[in-house]
């Protein structure tokens, strides 16, 4: 069976709470369900990770070299984090880069990915309808 990560950064676990005229009001549990839902309806297992620290989610990068592809939301880390980018950058599986909102019509800082250039592609502005079209990227 296939394998695919659903990876989230840094306060995306308060979803449906954190500026909802932003993010709107779901959930990461709820996205981690659709998610999942969609892996099953395809027969590819999804298997869903969360963090906060930057550390952590270098070492869910690492533990890639396992999956078929990876979605990652990586939060603020976005847009400054070279060891991401570089975790990105050492693993095969390609890696969806996913954002709710439109980093580029936010502020200043939000408009450089520091990470998108070692992904696949990127999906930004579709609110969690993104992280659907991730999925189906990585189907194909």
């Amino acid at each position: 069976m296939r394998k695919i990560m659903l990876l989230n950064g840094p306060n995306l676990n308060l979803l449906g709470k954190r500026e909802p005229e932003i993010y709107g009001t779901t959930t990461l549990e709820n996205i981690e369900c659709k998610i999942t839902q969609l892996g099953i309806t395809h027969g590819i297992e999804v298997i869903c990770r969360q963090s906060n620290h930057e550390g952590e989610l270098i070492d869910n990068l690492h533990d890639a070299f396992e999956f078929d592809g990876v979605i990652f939301n990586p939060g603020a880390f976005t847009h400054y984090s070279y060891a991401i980018r570089d975790a990105i950058a050492a693993i095969q599986a390609p890696v969806i880069e996913v954002h709710i909102s439109n980093i580029h019509a936010r502020e200043s800082f939000r408009h450089v990915s520091v990470t998108a250039p070692e992904t696949k592609g990127q999906i930004v502005g579709l609110g969690i309808k993104g992280y659907e079209l991730a999925f189906y990227a990585l189907m194909d």
